[in-house]
């Protein structure tokens, strides 16, 4: 067992890895390569707001060394840098799309990602679509779901976790 976090609690959990395709819930061991792969982060419903998980979480990483690109046709700047009116205006390369909209969603935003090019579909916690996850599954992308991308980074002990 291993310390993961959960609405700023630890608590002990298994991270599970189901057979030897790309899941959910990949072990430690594959979401450090992950965190280890990535440097640029497309963050869809990324906010202003400072109150909200959409803005407090993408700074995090942001202050970890990631390049975040904030995703949101409401804005025009989001945490310094120009906000996208969706994935298919970035022209750059995108590593992972970190996903703070409702599940509903998911599946346009998996098919997104994977007309982006982006290797990794992340959905942030409280939210989880196994028809996004068969989508990106299906790409080639890996896939987290229902877990927070910046309490992970420190619960994996990569930084000091979005609450520091």
């Amino acid at each position: 067992m291993q310390d993961v976090f959960s609405r700023g609690r630890v608590r002990h959990a298994r991270l599970v890895w189901q057979g030897t395709g790309v899941h959910k819930r990949p072990p430690a061991s594959e979401l450090r390569r992950i965190y280890a792969e990535t440097e640029t982060i497309a963050v869809v419903g990324a906010s202003p707001d400072e109150t909200k998980p959409a803005y407090r979480i993408p700074r995090y990483m942001q202050s970890q060394g990631y390049r975040i690109i904030p995703v949101n046709p409401e804005h025009d700047e989001i945490l310094g840098e120009r906000s996208h009116p969706s994935l298919a205006d970035i022209e750059e390369p995108i590593d992972l799309v970190s996903v703070f909209r409702p599940a509903a969603e998911a599946p346009a935003i998996a098919r997104d990602a994977v007309s982006a090019g982006a290797k990794v579909l992340w959905l942030q916690e409280g939210v989880s679509n196994d028809e996004a996850d068969r989508i990106a599954t299906e790409a080639g992308l890996a896939v987290v779901m229902d877990r927070c991308i910046g309490v992970m980074h420190g619960a994996l002990g990569l930084g000091p976790g979005p609450g520091h």
